[in-house]
């Protein structure tokens, strides 16, 4: 067994295509507002121009501007993985560019969460892409780092295996455990805010959903 600092744990199985199908048209914020409005990621930029992400977490702990248990993490990824890396916030060296992305993406990987920098920003323009920020200067390879623990992302804890939902508006994870609930509760939230807009449109001067809070 491996000290802390150097483990490299076996990859969670990928959630079902149904359970990625069925979150696919839920947004962000309505998971949000089910998980208290306090739980997600916070701080990072989406740089992909289109594409959803959901799937599931296989984590990646690194020094800052170092990407060797990166390489270690890639023959591991199963098709549904999305690489999440928690490189320290740290933005002086990219840990991953297209390289890393071309190959992962030929396993299936389903997008890249980056508490780092990244590099080659052109190449992730179709495919989802989180990160806290941009460098030309390349990673060192050297280590140490960890492979499937615990990591924190933008204030988020992600543990390996968490289904990770990624849109416009930012990123959410979630235990497999919880989905069915946070599902239910996310197209309930969906209804209400139809509803909503259902009563603005009718240009009513008394809407119920405002009064309740004046």
């Amino acid at each position: 067994m491996s000290l802390p600092g150097l483990r490299i744990n076996p990859a969670v199985p990928p959630v079902s295509d149904d359970i990625v199908e069925a979150f696919q048209s839920v947004v962000t914020p309505h998971i949000s507002d089910n998980l208290s409005r306090h739980i997600g990621v916070t701080g990072l930029t989406r740089y992909n121009q289109r594409g959803k992400l959901v799937g599931t977490a296989l984590t990646v702990k690194t020094r800052p501007g170092d990407n060797l248990f990166i390489y270690k993490a890639l023959p591991l990824i199963q098709p549904g993985h999305v690489l999440v890396i928690d490189a320290q916030g740290d933005t002086t060296n990219a840990v991953l560019g297209e390289l890393i992305k071309l190959y992962a993406d030929s396993k299936g990987c389903a997008g890249y969460i980056v508490n780092g920098a990244i590099r080659d920003v052109a190449a992730f323009a179709s495919k989802p892409l989180y990160a806290c920020g941009v460098t030309h200067r390349g990673p060192y390879k050297s280590g140490p780092g960890e492979i499937n623990v615990p990591v924190t992302i933008g204030g988020q804890i992600i543990n390996p295996g968490d289904i990770i939902v990624g849109d416009e508006d930012g990123l959410v994870s979630f235990s497999q455990e919880q989905a069915s609930e946070i599902l239910a509760l996310a197209h309930k939230t969906n209804a209400m805010e139809l509803a909503i807009q259902a009563e603005i449109a009718s240009g009513s001067d008394k809407q119920s959903w405002l009064e309740k809070y004046l």
